[in-house]
């Protein structure tokens, strides 16, 4: 693989003109597509094989008027103080406006006048109206909601708060300065790391470009493919943050190469040889978790993965391609560190050394086993890298335990772990949907904002109207059961629903009880009579996902752990490595979701990063962590442990080796870490729930992968383990492909080294 990447580098060095075009062109192309393509709403949401989704369809097959599925918003009303919405003025403009909902939007199904329907609070102050859509969220016009948003703004002008929850509104999430700060800050790292603008603005330039790509195209496939904003979303976080690192390890073992005094050609083919064999399969990994996503069998979240997938793909492809054809128009702009100052921690040549004295190709300057300093020449001190991992070296049993101590702690109030999806109660107080659901709870009670629709199949059965109400009454007979309606039949009396009314709010979990017993006692009335009773509802749809995804999980971190296993096995041809590297990110994200419960479920130092609401964790949470966080982890065991194996196989015992692959790699992923984190935690400012908690879990989880288990953990377990780190069974290492990623195919007798030559590492 390193013989065919080094040609490839150089064929785009040499033709960056075109390389540049053809990049270019499909930027472009991608922006006129996303451009003129119709925009899409909020993604539709079906769970394939749950109940809940099973009685959605049964109303759509037997009571298509219900639109069952369909978009909807509740207008609360609330009379000023001192009155009631029964006074006469306040009722005649509730009746109003209900009038005006209705013939707002020919997508209006019904729109029910809560006096009518007896939806008035006790104490007379509020009121709700039910608007049904014929149409999904997703389906619904601009000038739907807008009609929506009109009429309930003239009736504000009556003196009443009106407010609207539901889907109707879907609030677009917006993530504000902070991603910009995010970027700006991986512009800094950038800079500080290379010590040239050029050098620095390299990375951030190709990964605009590929997530501008990706993004683009996700906007003009949305209509077509029924992708909802938070896709996109998620793709731009990705593809930043990747797109960054890739390209930075490339630019890095780039002006490693020009600091042994290589040609321009020869160094961008060499880099992308090496470091782009690293990138290639960092790459893999990412693309193996997100891809994975399609086991939980959740089509949102399996679009959100090949998104995701398809931006990281085209991140790798830049980085392998644009990034050596730029390098070509940068020209010697892209200065080897070694002639750079101080500040920006180069070093100044040691008398005498001339630019291809040294054949190693990374930062850290200590001499090479059996070599000694030039005559003349100063001997370098040894940058933070090699010093730390000297000092992991020699207390190995040390660092292991408390890292191992501290992740663990971290990770304790996983045990305590509540999941759920977010209702309008997570929403921020300033938007309408919280006010709304708010006044409604303090009106009627939290479980009105989560009512469960009970559908019962009553085709063959004898007495339909009589089991219905048989059923009604067993569900009335329930625990926190506040009220139950009259059993509603269809045309054609084959069946009936039933709305419950549950005494705790939607994402309780004596709600989640309620759900159970329901369906408790519906394998008593199948039993009996035949009758089929399902639950559904959105309450009962999120209650669902999370069983869900709880049982998806385990064959997912199966199958995903398993295939990354064995790709890393081909990488290092080695078995340890792999495994180790595996538990490591086991810590790691056990760790990070222990830190999201902390902030999100508990509320600690839930201020400092804006969470207004504190409850369940999002459902889908535990194995989206696990799929992304997997990748990314992997992309810095391969980059750091690549280094340490290409210097085990060039001879080094197994702890100059560790020391190696720190002196050379440390700097480089420390900074592309900090990178991550910093565009990760730009999200944190999203004014939605689940973006906000995804840059969180991400951030704190690239924290803990990075500089504790890959900085910390790794280097101990592998000073313990000696030479068996790197054994692999005769049989498994014949039978293996030899992918080459060390680039031991690229080295000439050149690289070899004389033995007796004085000689002085190069740092980067």
């Amino acid at each position: 693989m390193a013989t065919f990447l080094y040609k490839l580098g150089r064929l785009a060095f040499r033709r960056r003109h075109f390389v540049a075009l053809i990049w270019v062109a499909l930027l472009t192309l991608a922006g006129v597509g996303a451009a003129s393509a119709p925009t899409a709403a909020s993604s539709s949401f079906s769970i394939p094989g749950t109940e809940a989704q099973k009685a959605f369809d049964l109303l759509d097959e037997r009571v298509p008027e219900a639109s069952a599925d369909g978009a909807s918003a509740r207008v609360v009303f609330k009379a000023p103080a001192g009155e009631k919405v029964t006074d006469p003025a306040n009722k005649a403009e509730i009746q109003k406006t209900v009038s005006e909902l209705k013939s707002g939007s020919d997508q209006v199904a019904s729109a029910a006048d809560p006096f009518a329907a007896k939806v008035v609070s006790k104490d007379g102050t509020t009121a709700y109206a039910s608007v049904t859509y014929k149409v999904t969220s997703m389906e619904l016009t601009d000038g739907s909601r807008d009609a929506l948003e009109k009429t309930t703004d003239e009736a504000r002008d009556s003196g009443m708060t009106v407010e609207v929850g539901g889907d109707a509104l879907q609030a677009m999430p917006h993530t504000g300065a902070t991603e910009i700060i995010g970027i700006a800050v991986a512009a800094v790292v950038l800079v500080i790391t290379f010590g040239s603008l050029v050098s620095a603005g390299l990375p951030l330039l190709t990964a605009l470009i590929g997530v501008g790509i990706g993004v683009s195209s996700i906007a003009a496939l949305a209509s077509a493919l029924d992708l909802g904003t938070t896709t996109s979303t998620l793709a731009m976080m990705i593809g930043l943050a990747v797109g960054i690192d890739y390209a930075l390890f490339i630019v890095s073992r780039y002006r490693a190469e020009l600091a042994e005094g290589r040609e321009r050609e020869d160094a961008a083919g060499r880099a992308v040889g090496t470091a782009g064999s690293a990138v290639v399969f960092a790459g893999l990994t990412v693309v193996i978790a997100l891809v994975g996503l399609a086991v939980v069998n959740i089509p949102m979240l399996t679009k959100m993965g090949f998104a995701a997938a398809g931006t990281v793909a085209i991140a790798v492809l830049i980085a392998l391609t644009m990034i050596p054809a730029l390098l070509g128009y940068a020209g010697r702009k892209v200065t080897p560190t070694g002639e750079k100052g101080r500040l920006f921690g180069g070093r100044k040549k040691a008398a005498g050394a001339g630019p291809a004295e040294g054949n190693a190709s990374s930062e850290g300057n200590a001499p090479v086993k059996g070599s000694t300093p030039a005559k003349g020449s100063t001997p370098a001190k040894e940058n933070l890298g090699t010093r730390w991992a000297r000092f992991v070296v020699r207390r190995p049993v040390a660092v292991l335990l408390l890292g191992v101590l501290g992740l663990g702690a971290a990770a304790l109030p996983v045990s305590q772990l509540e999941l759920g999806l977010p209702d309008d109660g997570a929403q921020p107080t300033s938007t309408t949907q919280r006010k709304a659901y708010d006044l409604i709870a303090d009106g009627f009670g939290p479980g009105y904002n989560g009512p469960l629709m009970v559908v019962t199949d009553l085709k063959g059965v004898d007495d339909a109207k009589g089991e219905a109400a048989a059923v009604q009454k067993k569900i009335a007979g329930l625990d926190d059961v506040l009220t139950v309606s009259p059993p509603q039949l269809n045309k054609a009396g084959d069946t009936a629903m039933i709305s419950v009314v549950p005494s705790s709010k939607p994402s309780g979990t004596e709600t989640e009880d309620l759900v159970h017993a329901i369906r408790g006692e519906a394998k008593d009335v199948r039993a009996d009579s035949g009758a089929e009773v399902m639950v559904t509802g959105t309450t009962a749809m999120n209650i669902d996902v999370s069983q869900k995804l709880n049982d998806a999980l385990l064959p997912y971190l199966a199958l995903v752990v398993g295939l990354a296993f064995l790709l890393l096995i081909v990488v290092f041809r080695s078995v340890l490595v792999p495994l180790k590297a595996a538990l490591g990110f086991l810590l790691s994200v056990l760790a990070a979701l222990g830190a999201v419960v902390a902030v999100f479920q508990w509320g600690w130092l839930g201020s400092l990063f804006g969470v207004e609401q504190t409850g369940p964790i999002m459902s889908m949470m535990p194995i989206f962590m696990v799929g992304v966080v997997f990748g990314l982890a992997m992309d810095y065991e391969v980059f750091l442990v690549t280094r340490m194996r290409e210097a085990y196989v060039h001879g080094e015992s197994p702890h100059e080796a560790i020391v190696t692959g720190f002196k050379h790699g440390a700097r480089v992923v420390s900074a592309a870490a900090v990178i991550m984190i910093a565009v990760f935690a730009g999200f944190i400012g999203s004014s939605e729930q689940m973006v906000k908690m995804i840059g969180f879990g991400l951030a704190i989880a690239v924290f803990f992968d990075a500089f504790i288990v890959r900085m910390a953990l790794v280097p101990a377990v592998l000073a313990l383990l000696g030479r068996k780190a790197w054994w692999l069974p005769r049989w498994l290492d014949r039978s293996l492909p030899n992918v080459d990623v060390e680039g031991e195919g690229l080295r000439t007798p050149a690289d070899q080294g004389d033995p007796d030559e004085k000689r002085e590492l190069v740092r980067v």
